[in-house]
């Protein structure tokens, strides 16, 4: 099963319509909410194309204006409410990142991939250093979720625990990782290294 093209692709749009759907708001609103709910930790967010987000989801009809507020010598705010348009497509597109995995490119996989043109020694030093930094980083996430748990439903931080699972998973793929390096234990690592101290590449490497 595939995930089907759709009509908007930015992820900030389905937090929009998402946030629309607890009920109408205006922009700066919108970003307040996304805000508070800490959506920014999960989404990205450029708050300054909010409103571009905004006026294609209107376009496409999946949101509409409702209301324009006016208070005082403010200026006007333009209230947006989610559509019945809105609602399938965002029960929809929700559905179906839900549902469907699909293949994504971090930046680390990358490094991975191509991490052969480093010395193995240099390698182990900068997934040490990553790895320190990961540990810190699942030490700091434990702390603020277990705070979290005091005031806000797990049902709003199920995204914070899947962050947290995936920064502890990484963490333990690198220290395994980095054992085999340093025992001599991974397949080929003699030949990596003797690449980079003589510039003569091994047969199976070609």
């Amino acid at each position: 099963m595939a995930i089907r093209r759709r009509k908007l692709g930015n992820p900030l749009a389905l937090a929009v319509m998402v946030t629309l759907w607890q009920k109408p708001m205006h922009p700066y609103e919108i970003a307040q909410t996304l805000r508070r709910q800490g959506k920014d930790t999960s989404t990205k967010i450029n708050y300054g194309s909010l409103y571009t987000v905004v006026q294609s989801l209107e376009k496409h009809g999946f949101v509409e204006v409702t209301d324009v507020e006016r208070q005082g010598n403010r200026p006007e705010r333009t209230v947006y409410g989610l559509t019945e348009a809105g609602r399938e497509e965002m029960t929809e597109w929700l559905s179906d990142i839900v549902a469907v995995p699909v293949k994504e490119f971090p930046i680390f996989e990358t490094a991975l991939s191509l991490m052969g043109a480093l010395h193995p020694d240099e390698v182990v030093r900068l997934l040490e250093e990553r790895l320190s930094a990961l540990e810190v980083q699942a030490a700091s996430g434990r702390g603020a979720l277990e705070k979290l748990y005091e005031t806000l439903p797990r049902l709003f931080l199920v995204e914070t625990e899947y962050q947290l699972h995936m920064v502890e998973a990484q963490a333990e793929w690198v220290r395994g990782f980095l054992q085999e390096i340093k025992k001599g234990t991974l397949p080929d690592v003699a030949g990596w290294r003797h690449f980079h101290e003589t510039g003569e590449l091994p047969p199976e490497f070609t």
